[in-house]
């Protein structure tokens, strides 16, 4: 500790003497009020001090001793007042006396911490060290009384009024020196105790609940170590300055850990308002993907929505591999099942995953979610109503239209027209497992049943289905149209137009027709698959296949068999259809199928005829045309030889090699002796 030396004043008296020169001199400013707190007159003593004080202030320049020399006095003073418990006046002092705040911060052990190390020191005046109170908190200075209820108290009391006392200085303290350092001469200018009074301050205001003050704080500059007050926030449950702190350092970390324990009920903080709007808003703006992850299947259990849309639009550029869509999607479902069922959707329609492990896993979802509305029994004789309904009113509109505009709208509709749009338009799932589920109701899910079937590839149980047991006619049509399709594109768009099913019907959009839009604020829906192009051979098959299911019915069925036949005319062949005709059936029933039918027939002959005769002709002209040019350009003219023994050739006759054949010159007429061709001039004109 530095030792500064005394300030003495000047004298005006000399005594000169035989052997010594004296002198008077006035007592000193320490001197006297060093005496005066001997004897416990403290007020006197602060009076003094005051009245030097002023003096100082009044005085043009000051002078640097005489200012130590105050606040020496001052120090000792607030010492004294420290000891004697007079703690407000002892703070008031102390500052005066610009002691340094972490001498003061040493008697409040409970509050240091790990903030000082063992080698730490503060320079003092050495007079003032000796004088310092030799107990080590403000505990051991106040009475110690451990029975007597009102001396408990008054020890209570003290305590409450010394930290209160510290917690002025270190604000009085904290306002000087942001003064200092806004200064002209204070800017980058280092305190070190610093450190301290931010922590200890933020400390204080933690425990007497003064929210406003410590968010001030934190707001502005300040040197708090998180590590000392981070145990006092999280045990007084101050999370919003703690957050506050934590965002401030950049720790994205505790910050998130501190959020969670809001969200899921751990913590308790009123100024927090919306935490988990906070993670996803962090989570977006650092775009960090393993935190994303780490965090993003975590907030699957509070909001699948947004949680799954973070981790969608924070994913790499390049696609993830099947294995680790899986894995996540795997991940998901642990945390939330339904967030699950989402991100796999958007897999399967968003991403256009081909895999058919997950086409099958939603099929399986689709069909659960549908088989447990029948749990609700309303629901259950609702749907068995319009089965019965529509059967019996013989309607030209198919089953799905027919359900999708007369039913109410619910979420038990819902999930049905997805499981039929899906089931309908993807190609990759397994339909036997399906089938099998749902052959359990095959009287209310007919129409879905015969989807299945046609996907499995049976045809005649697809029909039957549709005709026998929905007795939708038009479907039963449409799936020979369609090659063994249901539902068409135009349909499955109308209906994800009406019910904001846009990524179920894009499941069905021929291919160059882009994306189909989605809800309002939804990712672009690319097609699975588009709707194939049928043959005319399998349209063909599946119309006879539908006339024998047709003939095999009822007598309603009559009427639509005649209408197939009449409709379908084209595609059916009158020698095949004939033998199956019902002998009972009136002629009339048949007059126009079979009238068309002769009339394509004879049409198609006369065709026939009139191309040929065409073909005909253009070879006539084409033969014209040519011989002219072999004329002009001579021929090799091969034929046959008669017999192999026939050796007598005649001039200009020559035996083919191998003797398949004889080259005849045509012109062998036209040479002369020695082979040269003879000129023969050109016929006169004529007259």
């Amino acid at each position: 500790m530095p030792t500064y030396p005394p300030t003495f004043s000047r004298s005006n008296v000399l005594v000169l003497g035989a052997t010594s020169l004296l002198s008077l001199l006035p007592a000193t400013l320490i001197s006297q009020v060093e005496s005066l707190l001997d004897s416990h007159r403290v007020e006197d003593a602060v009076h003094m001090a005051e009245q030097q004080r002023k003096k100082l202030q009044g005085n043009i320049t000051i002078d640097n001793d005489e200012a130590d020399e105050l606040r020496y006095v001052y120090q000792r003073i607030g010492f004294q007042c420290l000891t004697e418990t007079l703690f407000d006046d002892a703070g008031r002092h102390l500052f005066d006396g610009a002691l340094d705040p972490r001498a003061l911060i040493s008697y409040f052990p409970e509050l240091c911490g790990g903030l000082f190390e063992n080698e730490d020191s503060v320079d003092l005046f050495s007079g003032v060290a000796e004088c310092m109170p030799s107990e080590e908190s403000i505990d051991d200075i106040t009475p110690n009384t451990k029975t007597a209820p009102a001396a408990i108290e008054l020890r209570n009391v003290l305590k409450l009024t010394a930290t209160d006392m510290l917690k002025v200085y270190l604000r009085k303290w904290r306002m000087k020196r942001k003064m200092e350092d806004t200064g002209p001469h204070g800017k980058g200018k280092l305190f070190p105790e610093m450190k301290a009074v931010d922590t200890v301050l933020a400390k204080l205001y933690t425990e007497s609940n003064e929210t406003a003050e410590l968010l001030k704080l934190i707001e502005e500059p300040n040197e708090i170590v998180l590590s000392e007050l981070e145990p006092y926030l999280t045990r007084f449950r101050r999370i919003s300055p703690l957050c506050r702190l934590y965002r401030q350092r950049g720790d994205d970390l505790k910050l998130l850990e501190s959020w969670s324990k809001l969200v899921s009920g751990d913590w308790i903080d009123i100024d927090v308002t919306d935490p988990l709007s906070n993670m996803l808003g962090l989570l977006s703006e650092k775009r960090d993907r393993a935190l994303t992850l780490q965090w993003g299947i975590w907030l699957t259990k509070y909001d699948p929505d947004r949680a799954l849309k973070l981790l969608i639009t924070t994913s790499p550029t390049r696609r993830l591999k099947i294995d680790d869509e899986l894995s996540l999607l795997q991940q998901i479902r642990d945390v939330n099942p339904l967030a699950a069922d989402l991100y796999l959707e958007y897999l399967v329609f968003t991403r256009r995953a081909q895999d058919p492990g997950l086409h099958n896993q939603v099929a399986t979802q689709y069909i659960t979610q549908t088989l447990g509305c029948l749990s609700d029994e309303s629901i259950s004789k609702l749907w068995r109503a319009k089965v019965a309904s529509y059967s019996s009113s013989n309607a030209d509109t198919p089953f799905l239209s027919y359900f999708a505009s007369t039913t109410p709208e619910s979420e038990s509709k819902r999930i049905r027209l997805k499981t039929i749009l899906f089931l309908g338009g993807s190609s990759l799932y397994d339909p036997s497992p399906i089938a099998e589920r749902l052959q359990e109701h095959q009287k209310l899910f007919a129409l879905e049943l015969a989807i299945v079937q046609g996907k499995r590839g049976n045809d005649i149980d697809a029909l039957n289905i549709l005709v026998h047991s929905l007795r939708d006619s038009t479907s039963a049509e449409t799936f020979c149209s369609l090659g063994g399709d249901i539902i068409s594109t135009k349909m499955a768009q109308s209906l994800g137009e009406r019910f904001g099913l846009q990524q179920w019907s894009g499941l069905y959009v021929p291919p160059g027709s882009g994306p189909s839009k989605g809800r309002s604020g939804a990712l672009p829906v690319v097609p699975v698959k588009s709707q194939k192009s049928v043959s005319e051979e399998r349209k063909r098959e599946l119309v006879k296949v539908l006339l024998e299911v047709y003939m095999k019915g009822t007598e309603p069925m009559v009427d639509r068999a005649v209408s197939l036949l009449n409709a379908q005319a084209m595609n059916l062949d009158v020698t095949e259809v004939l033998p199956t005709i019902p002998s009972s059936w009136p002629l009339r029933t048949l007059s126009t199928f079979l009238s068309r039918s002769f009339r394509r027939t004879l049409h198609a002959h006369h065709e026939s005829l009139l191309i040929k005769a065409i073909a005909s002709c253009e070879n006539l002209e084409v033969s014209e045309r040519t011989w002219e040019v072999l004329r002009e350009q001579g021929a090799i003219v091969e034929e046959a030889v008669e017999t192999e023994d026939d050796e007598s050739v005649a001039d200009g006759i020559h035996e083919k090699v191998g003797g398949l054949g004889l080259e005849l010159d045509e012109k062998v007429g036209l040479r002369g002796e020695h082979g040269s061709v003879i000129d023969i001039p050109p016929p006169d004109p004529a007259p």
